[in-house]
């Protein structure tokens, strides 16, 4: 396999830190070496890369923004060059390490008790212990706050009910961050795996995010201890700041989805004869190229002015709406670009385009459809809401 050339054409690079450009180019030589050799195995299988997983923790992937329990404590910038990188190997294991992190561990350091993050996060950070994060449920994806999952509380616990559908990690998790309404106001709580009343099971037949464990979780009088309820995880604004922090890696996650597929449509437009000279010479194929390399280029400027921004405490929800946004319609393009170009190869698993074509087809849905992020930048330019 071709060693991968990142393109870079507005010498983004030089606006990094030192620290920022060794965390980047420690996960690359991680993702060409050891992700790339296997992702088309699990990927043709529909299984899940675990073998990975320590590598991830010995890297400190898992939490890599949080402070303290084990976590490696970077930036945000350094932590999105981990989220660009990981998905320029595939979604799917993008997605584990960001719903471990942002969706799983993030909601347990900021809203958790003491007891709770002693227990949970430094094993982790360690990879020992897995999370998913149960918000969506079969009626309710884009308006979480119509969620039909109830606890009660009585004297000793709180008795959970509900279900919770396209859940990452959900067979394989440890432990659930699972929303629910108590009182008629979202709260988060743990659910252990093995708890009686709590019950997962795997979604088969995806095209798409196959490297990736999808599952639907059933909580049936599902009894927990009173200190399971996260303490600070109270209304929906809690669930949104850890979409808000999926969303942020996602921004930048599917550059590397769409640096990866431009990197492959070059180098074959530069080697396939077409009518007596390679692809890359004749007028249309460039014209995919320089769109590509321009809305990539445009992309990763705003992932690192974003990142810069919440380095600063700046960032708001709906500017990173606007990044996941716009950086999932330009990997959604630039893929079906890259398939184009690739002809009838890029319908083959030789090549990567056709996986990164299916699996941004999720990531394009997920954490908020392109739809819902419009109209969130909508309502913040113009002050009106138009959600229904």
């Amino acid at each position: 396999m071709k060693p991968f050339k990142a393109l870079d054409y507005y010498e983004i690079d030089t606006l990094l830190t030192e620290e920022e450009r060794l965390v980047r180019n420690t996960i690359r030589d991680f993702v060409s070496e050891q992700v790339m050799p296997r992702i088309e195995k699990h990927f043709r299988e529909g299984t899940f890369p675990h073998e990975l997983v320590p590598q991830l923790s010995e890297l400190g992937t898992l939490g890599s923004s949080l402070q303290g329990y084990g976590c490696a404590g970077l930036g945000p910038v350094a932590y999105g060059l981990i989220m660009q990188e990981l998905e320029r190997g595939d979604s799917g294991l993008r997605s584990f390490v960001s719903v471990q992190g942002g969706l799983v561990m993030y909601p347990i350091h900021a809203f958790g008790s003491d007891e709770q993050k002693e227990r949970w996060l430094p094993a982790m950070a360690r990879g020992e212990k897995i999370g998913c994060f149960g918000l969506t449920e079969p009626d309710y994806g884009s308006n979480p706050a119509g969620m039909l999952t109830r606890a009660v509380k009585t004297a000793d616990r709180y008795i959970l009910n509900g279900t919770k559908a396209w859940i990452t990690n959900g067979t394989i998790a440890d432990v659930a961050v699972i929303w629910a309404k108590l009182d008629g106001e979202i709260n988060g709580f743990l659910v252990e795996k093995g708890t009686p009343g709590y019950s997962a099971r795997d979604r088969h037949g995806k095209f798409s995010l196959r490297a990736s464990v999808t599952s639907e979780l059933a909580l049936q009088d599902c009894a927990i201890p009173l200190q399971n309820r996260l303490p600070g995880a109270q209304e929906l604004e809690a669930a949104l700041a850890c979409l808000n922090q999926a969303r942020y890696g996602i921004a930048w996650g599917v550059i590397g989805s769409a640096m990866a597929v431009f990197d492959e449509a070059l180098e074959y437009a530069r080697t396939r004869i077409v009518f007596g000279k390679p692809v890359a010479a004749h007028q249309l194929q460039q014209r995919k190229l320089a769109w590509m390399a321009t809305e990539i280029t445009k992309g990763q400027l705003l992932c690192l002015q974003l990142g810069r921004l919440k380095e600063a405490g700046r960032a708001t929800p709906q500017q990173v709406s606007m990044a996941k946004m716009n950086n999932c319609f330009v990997a959604r393009e630039c893929a079906r670009l890259g398939r184009e170009i690739l002809g009838a190869s890029g319908i083959t698993d030789e090549y990567q385009v056709g996986r990164h074509l299916c699996n941004i087809e999720s990531v394009y849905t997920y954490e908020g459809t392109h739809d819902i992020h419009t109209l969130i930048v909508g309502q913040d330019l113009t002050g009106f809401a138009a959600f229904s």
